[in-house]
C-alpha cells in the first residue's frame, strides 16, 4: 500500500442535539481539519464524525456520506464522487473513501447523515477537502535559488547566513478569478507574500524532516490576496534544519531554495500558473543579517525593503535567481498542522542587577521570542539573550546551554515606534538579557510570543491538590513547547533533537492533552525515512544527529508509539505502513545481538537514574545500576507482544505465531539467566528489573507477588518512598505500583516536594519539567529546565488512574470505555475530560461525608463500563437508582460496583 495512502485522514466533528421533531439531528457542524483541507496529496482520505445528543443511549445503526465535485451539487445530493449508499455499520471514525478516483486539484464536498437507535438525523452541514498536486508532473515550478555565499556569511562553525528574499511580478488578465491556490515549500523555512500581504499565518514551515528523501509542502487559498492586473509575490527564505546550524555537528543540506506553484483559475476556464524559476529576482541583502535556531536572529531595520512583495518596487539592484538542484527528496503534502503563535503572555517583573543591563521575568519558561517595541535613535541596537534561569547575582544562567549563544540583535531605523519580532529563530526561556534598550525597558515594551505545533487542546485536569495541579500545568508547558514538526527533547540548548527514548509512553500521556495524532504520524515516517538498509533504527529523528547505537530501549518507541496511535485514536494505519520496517528491525537486532535468548545491547542504561549525589549526572552505584541485557531483552520481549498484535491485525497468522514463539523462547532464557525464585528478585533487584519483567509479563506464574514485594521494598525503603527509577523505568512505575496493590505510594511520589521528586522542581521554582531530577545542582552539560522524558507514565496515570478514563482492554479509540478513577486517601476531588475521537469523555468525582458523588459524560455511539466505588458496598437504594437512569449492575468487584452504561450524562453516588 502506498504509504502516501495511509496517513491521510480528514475528519469532521458533527456535534448532534435535539431540534425539533428530531430525536438526533445535526445543529453545530465543526469542521475539525486536523490537516489542511486544501491540497491533500492522498487519493483516499478517511472521513470521522461525532454524534452529540442530550438523550441518552445514542447508537448509530447506519449512516450514508454523499461525496460531490461543488457545493452545489451536494446541495442538490448530487453525489457525482462517492454515494457510500446506507451502509448498516456503527462506525464513525475513519470510514475510507471509496468513491471515484480522485485527480490533482479535485474539490471534494461531502456530508454525512446518521440512523440512530433515536432517529434519523439530519444531513451534516458541508465539509470540504481538496487534493493536492499528486504526480511529479503536476509541478511545472523549478527549485529557485541563490547557491552561494556572500562576503558577511559564517560556514563553519557557529554558522551565520542571511535570510535570502525571492520576487516577481506577473500580470493577472480582466477576468473574474474563480480560485488562487498556492503550493509552496521555502527550505528551511519561508515566508511568503502577496501584494505585501503575508500569506498564512503559520511560522517556521514547513515541517522539518530528511529532506533528501521528503520535502513538505503547503497549500493555500490566496484568492482574495490578488487583483486583476500588476501583481507581485515574494518570499522569504530562513535557514531553519537545511543550512545547518553547525558545520560540522548538524547535518547539512545545502543554501536555501524553494519550489513554489501559484495557480489562478478564471471563472470562464481560463488559468495562469506562475512558477519558482530564474525569472525572479533575488537579494541576501534584506534585514534579515542571520538566523540560526541555536544562536538566534540579527535584524538590521535600515535595511528593510519597503515593498518588495508589492508591484512597482525597484529591484533593478537585484540578482537574478538561479535554478537550482532539488534536494531530493520527493514533494508531499503537509498532513501535519504548521507551526504557529499559539498564545501571547506578558512579562510580570523587570529587574536591573548590573547598571545597563536588564533582565525580564516571564513569569513562565516558555518556547517562542519576543515581540519588542522600542524607539530610539538610527543605528542604536538592542541585544536579547535568553536563558532558564538566573545565578544568585540576578544575571542569567547561560552554562546549560552548552554552545548556544540564544541572542536575537535589532539594530534600529531610528524613525517612529518600532515592533519587531523575529521569523526564523525560537528560544526556550524564562529570563530575558537587555542591553542596548534606548532608555530603561518596562514590561510594556515586550510580549512573548508562545509557539508551538497548532495541535488542538483535547484535555483537562484537575485535583484538590495544588501540587499535582502545578505538576500537571509544568507538564502542559513542557510537552506544547517541545512540539516543532517532531517532538524535540529540549528547545534551549544546541541539540533540539527528536530522541526517540524521550516519547515511548510519554507520548501516550500526551494524546490526553493535545490531539497529536498527525504529528506522531509524521514523526514515524521520519524514523522509517532514517532506518538504515540494513535495518537499523536511529536514537534521533529526523537523523539531523546520526546516532544509531543500536539498542532496545530508544528505537523501540518506534512501535509503542504505531501502538499508542491505535489504542488512543483507533488508527491502525501506521502499524499497517511501518510493520515490515519493525520487522527488519527486529530482524537485525536479533541477528546482531540476541545470544541464547538474551538480547545483549543497551546503550543508555536506564538514563537518569536519580544518582546519590546531588552533583552526578548519572548514578556512579552499581546497585542503582540495571544490566543492559536486562534493559534489552525485556523491551525485545515487549516488543515481540506488539508484533504479535500487529501481526494479528493485519492478517498476517504465520507472523503472530513466529512472535509468539520467539517471545516465549525470550521469556524462558531471562528467567533462567536474571530470575531467583528464592528471592523473587531479577537481576541485582533493581526496581526497573523488577517492574519491567513484571509490568510486561515475564514473571513466571505464581511469583508476581514476590517480585513486586521487592519493587515496593526498595522504593518505600531504600528510596524512603521517592522516585526509584530512571527514564526507563519511570514509564511503568505509577501504573505498575497501583496495578498491584500500592497506588497509595502512587501517590506519595507525585505529591513528594524533596529529592527526587516532579514537586522537588516545583519548590525551586521550576514551571516546566526537568532534564534530571536533581537538574538544579548537577553537572551544566546536561540539566536543561524544559525536557518531558522524566513524566514517565504520571500524565497516563492522572487520565487512566486519578480519573479514570481508559479504553476498555481489547477496545481501542474509546468506542467502549472504561471509567475506574482511584479514590485515594489524601484526594477531595478529581476532575477530567478528554476529547476522544468520538466524543468527549468527562470524570469529575468529590468525596463528602463519607459520600463518593460522581459526573460522567460518555459520548454518543460508545458504551462505558464504570466503577464506582464503593467502600462499605452498593446499597440498593443506589444501585436502584442508576439503574433507573439506564445502567446495568453487572456486580462488585473489590471495592467497587461494577455498572455498564449506554452515552450520556450521568450522576453516580454510593457510600465510601
Amino acid at each position: 500500500m502506498n504509504k502516501r495512502l495511509t496517513f491521510c485522514f480528514l475528519t469532521v466533528l458533527m456535534l448532534m442535539g435535539c431540534t425539533g421533531k428530531e430525536a438526533v439531528s445535526v445543529v453545530n457542524l465543526r469542521c475539525e481539519q486536523r490537516v489542511n483541507p486544501d491540497g491533500i496529496d492522498c487519493t483516499s482520505p478517511v472521513l470521522s464524525w461525532e454524534l452529540s445528543s442530550a438523550l441518552r443511549d445514542v447508537r448509530q445503526v447506519e449512516y450514508r456520506i454523499l461525496v460531490a465535485s461543488s457545493l452545489e451539487k451536494l446541495k442538490a445530493d448530487e453525489a457525482d464522487l462517492w454515494d457510500s449508499k446506507q451502509v448498516e455499520s456503527d462506525r464513525s471514525i475513519q470510514v475510507a473513501y471509496a468513491g471515484t478516483a480522485l485527480s490533482s486539484r479535485t474539490a471534494c464536498y461531502w456530508k454525512v447523515q446518521a440512523v440512530t437507535n433515536k432517529g434519523v438525523t439530519g444531513w451534516s452541514k458541508p465539509a470540504r477537502w481538496t487534493m493536492g498536486l499528486l504526480a511529479p508532473s503536476d509541478w511545472e515550478a523549478k527549485w529557485t535559488g541563490l547557491d552561494r555565499s556572500f562576503p558577511d556569511d559564517v560556514l563553519e562553525g557557529k554558522t551565520q547566513l542571511p535570510a535570502r528574499y525571492f520576487r516577481k511580478t506577473f500580470s493577472l488578465e480582466n477576468r473574474k478569478i474563480e480560485k488562487a491556490t498556492l503550493y509552496i515549500s521555502g527550505l528551511g523555512f519561508y515566508e511568503a507574500y502577496i501584494n505585501a500581504k503575508r500569506v498564512g499565518s503559520q511560522v517556521m514551515s514547513p515541517t522539518p524532516t530528511d529532506y533528501s528523501k521528503v520535502i513538505k509542502y503547503n497549500t493555500f487559498d490566496v484568492t482574495r490576496l490578488l487583483s486583476k492586473g500588476d501583481n507581485a509575490i515574494g518570499v522569504t527564505l530562513g535557514n531553519g534544519r537545511f543550512f545547518s546550524m553547525r558545520i560540522p555537528g548538524v547535518r547539512h543540506f545545502g543554501y536555501p531554495k524553494m519550489i513554489l506553484q501559484l495557480e489562478v483559475d478564471y471563472a470562464d476556464g481560463g488559468k495562469t500558473v506562475v512558477v519558482s524559476d530564474d525569472t525572479w529576482m533575488a537579494t541576501a541583502d534584506g534585514p534579515i543579517r542571520s538566523n540560526n535556531e541555536f544562536d538566534g536572529e540579527a535584524y538590521d531595520a535600515r535595511k528593510e525593503l519597503t515593498g518588495w512583495a508589492a508591484p512597482g518596487f525597484n529591484d533593478a539592484g537585484w540578482l537574478q535567481a538561479e535554478i537550482v538542484p532539488s534536494p531530493g527528496g520527493r514533494l508531499e503534502a503537509q498532513l501535519n498542522r504548521n507551526i504557529n503563535v499559539m498564545e501571547t503572555i506578558r512579562p510580570v517583573a523587570v529587574s536591573e542587577p548590573v547598571p545597563g543591563v536588564f533582565i525580564l521575568d516571564m513569569g513562565q519558561n516558555m518556547v517562542g521570542w519576543l515581540r519588542m517595541k522600542v524607539k530610539g535613535e538610527e543605528g542604536k541596537q538592542v541585544k536579547l539573550r535568553f536563558a532558564e534561569t538566573l545565578k544568585e547575582d540576578g544575571t542569567l544562567y547561560l552554562d546549560n546551554l552548552r554552545g548556544a549563544l540564544v541572542t536575537d540583535t535589532y539594530t534600529l531605523k531610528g524613525k517612529q515606534t518600532e515592533t519587531w519580532e523575529p521569523s526564523f529563530t525560537y528560544h526556550g526561556f524564562r529570563y530575558v538579557e537587555i542591553t542596548g534598550f534606548p532608555s530603561k525597558p518596562s514590561v510594556d515594551n515586550f510580549e512573548g510570543q508562545v509557539v508551538y505545533d497548532e495541535v488542538d487542546l483535547t484535555g483537562t485536569f484537575e485535583t484538590s491538590d495544588p501540587m499535582i495541579n502545578r505538576i500537571y500545568k509544568n507538564a502542559y508547558w513542557g510537552i506544547r513547547g517541545n512540539y516543532r514538526g517532531m517532538p524535540t527533547d529540549c528547545p534551549q540548548r544546541d541539540e533540539r533533537m527528536g530522541w526517540l527514548g524521550d516519547r515511548a509512553v510519554g507520548s501516550h500521556g500526551e494524546s490526553f492533552i493535545f490531539d497529536i495524532r498527525n504529528l506522531y504520524v509524521k514523526w514515524l515516517n521520519d524514523i522509517e525515512q532514517a532506518q538504515r538498509e540494513d535495518g537499523s533504527i536511529p536514537d534521533v529523528a529526523p537523523n539531523y544527529w546520526s546516532v544509531y547505537s543500536d539498542n532496545m530501549t530508544w528505537p523501540g518507541t518506534y512501535v509503542i508509539i504505531a501502538n499508542m496511535l491505535y489504542e488512543q485514536y483507533g488508527d491502525k494505519a501506521p502499524i499497517a505502513s511501518h510493520y515490515d520496517s519493525m520487522k527488519r528491525w527486529m530482524a537485525y537486532m536479533c541477528e546482531r545481538y540476541m545470544v541464547d535468548g538474551i538480547m545483549t545491547k543497551d546503550r543508555y542504561g536506564d538514563w537518569c537514574m536519580p544518582p546519590e549525589s546531588p552533583e552526578l549526572v548519572h548514578s556512579q552505584d552499581p546497585s542503582r545500576k540495571t544490566d543492559a541485557a536486562v534493559l534489552g531483552t525485556t523491551f525485545y520481549f515487549r516488543i515481540l507482544y506488539l508484533l504479535e498484535r500487529f501481526a494479528l491485525l493485519l492478517d498476517k497468522p504465520d507472523d503472530a505465531v513466529d512472535f509468539a514463539r520467539q517471545a516465549q523462547a525470550v521469556r524462558e532464557a531471562y528467567n533462567a539467566k536474571y530470575f531467583n525464585p528464592e528471592s523473587g528478585q531479577y537481576s541485582n533487584n533493581t526496581v526497573t528489573a523488577n517492574l519491567l519483567s513484571l509490568c510486561y509479563g515475564m514473571v513466571p506464574a505464581g511469583y508476581e507477588e514476590a517480585v513486586f514485594n521487592n519493587i515496593i521494598e526498595k522504593t518505600a525503603g531504600e528510596f524512603d518512598n521517592h522516585v526509584s527509577t530512571g527514564l526507563v523505568g519511570v514509564q511503568w512505575l505509577m501504573r505498575g505500583l497501583s496495578d498491584y496493590g500500592r497506588p497509595d505510594l502512587a501517590l506519595r511520589i507525585a505529591t513528594n516536594r524533596d529529592y527526587p521528586s516532579w514537586g522537588y522542581m516545583i519548590e525551586h521554582d521550576a514551571t516546566t519539567i526537568w532534564e534530571l531530577w536533581n537538574g538544579n545542582t548537577a553537572d551544566p552539560s546536561m540539566n536543561s529546565g524544559n525536557h518531558v522524558m522524566l513524566l514517565g507514565d504520571l500524565i497516563v496515570w492522572f487520565y487512566e488512574y486519578l480519573a479514570g478514563i481508559r479504553n476498555m482492554p481489547g477496545n481501542v479509540g474509546f468506542k467502549e470505555i472504561e471509567m475506574k478513577p482511584y479514590p485515594l486517601d489524601g484526594l477531595d476531588y478529581v476532575t477530567a475530560s478528554f476529547h476522544s475521537v468520538h466524543g468527549l469523555v468527562k470524570s469529575a468525582w468529590k468525596k463528602e461525608n463519607g459520600v463518593f458523588h460522581w459526573d460522567v459524560t460518555i459520548p454518543c455511539n460508545t458504551s462505558a463500563t464504570v466503577y464506582l466505588p464503593c467502600g462499605k458496598g452498593i446499597t440498593d437504594e443506589d444501585k436502584e437508582a442508576i439503574e433507573r437512569e439506564g445502567a446495568q449492575f453487572v456486580g462488585t468487584e473489590d471495592n467497587y460496583a461494577v455498572f455498564k452504561i449506554p452515552s450520556g450524562v450521568y450522576h453516580l453516588k454510593a457510600a465510601l
